[in-house]
């Protein structure tokens, strides 16, 4: 067997290839740098067929594409939020036309998404069969899996991996906070009452695997069956860490600091995995407090 994969030296990227080469899978990863040798392909996505030969995709058994530049590494100047959007958008319409394109194209592709599709959903719960919210993310995520399209019309079976927060002490929102919190400074955001929809990284890597095998498609959320508040988020991880978390950041020194963005920090998503579920997916760990004790050991 042997699979596609962008963005494989990042967090998600980097576990779901170890994944898979462990158990003998060819990986071939796609970079743009010069190729170190012949498990890479270089790949442009500025390119509208990203640079690449229509033969190069040709008889792999399945393509994952996860590049996207980080979401929350700054305000949403008007510059970021052009580079979020062509990040997501160009590269994978420019991937999808290449793959479209290929002799023997892969029956398969897994496109990374994102739960900002949903919005702000309060205190509501959403699953799969939920239409898009408002705002700049869910406008992104609209536009992100439309750009998919290419692959769908060449009978591909297209994946929307739409991800939530993935925990793991090696990258993501969980990284930064940690010598925050050995610090004693943890804190919540605002009132603390909003939703936080995440996932343990080792079982967003084994439902990566299970929709590569499986038969589903379209949207399916990678989200562990029961959000936390960011108050049991916040408590959680300060009783792993054996610290205090008193301390609040209130919602308008938020809002001043990080402008559009706070919004990710202060928003409520609480977001099921109905797809997942329903196909008969089990996770390794759907409580807040065992998913961060398992995340700070791995």
């Amino acid at each position: 067997m042997r699979i596609a994969i962008t963005a494989s030296t990042g967090l998600i990227g980097t576990a779901l290839s170890g994944s898979l080469s462990a158990d003998g899978v060819d990986v071939l990863r796609l970079v743009r740098r010069e190729p170190a040798g012949p498990q890479e392909l270089r790949w442009d996505p500025a390119r509208s067929d990203g640079g690449l030969a229509p033969a190069a995709l040709s008889g792999l058994d399945a393509v994952v594409h996860l590049s996207g530049a980080p979401i929350a590494k700054g305000r949403w100047t008007a510059a970021r939020k052009r580079e979020l959007r062509g990040s997501r958008i160009g590269s994978t319409a420019a991937l999808t036309r290449a793959i479209a394109a290929a002799p023997q194209p892969p029956p398969v592709l897994l496109v990374a998404s994102a739960i900002g599709w949903y919005g702000d959903t309060g205190s509501r719960a959403v699953d799969e069969s939920a239409p898009a919210g408002s705002g700049f993310l869910a406008d992104l995520v609209r536009d992100w899996e439309a750009a998919a399209q290419p692959a769908r019309d060449a009978g591909i079976r297209v994946v929307h991996l739409r991800s939530g927060v993935v925990l793991s002490r090696r990258g993501g929102m969980l990284r930064p906070l940690l010598p925050v919190f050995r610090l004693g400074l943890g804190a919540r955001f605002g009132s603390g009452s909003q939703y936080l929809s995440w996932i343990l990284l080792d079982d967003h890597i084994r439902a990566c695997r299970f929709l590569l095998d499986g038969q589903l498609a379209g949207p399916v959320n990678l989200t562990a069956p029961e959000a936390a508040t960011n108050a049991e988020f916040t408590a959680a991880l300060a009783r792993q860490l054996h610290r205090p978390a008193v301390l609040r950041l209130p919602a308008p020194p938020l809002r001043a600091a990080l402008g559009e963005l706070s919004g990710e920090l202060l928003g409520s998503c609480r977001v099921l995995p109905a797809k997942l579920a329903g196909a008969g997916f089990t996770f390794g760990q759907a409580q807040i407090g065992p998913a961060i004790a398992a995340a700070l050991r791995a």
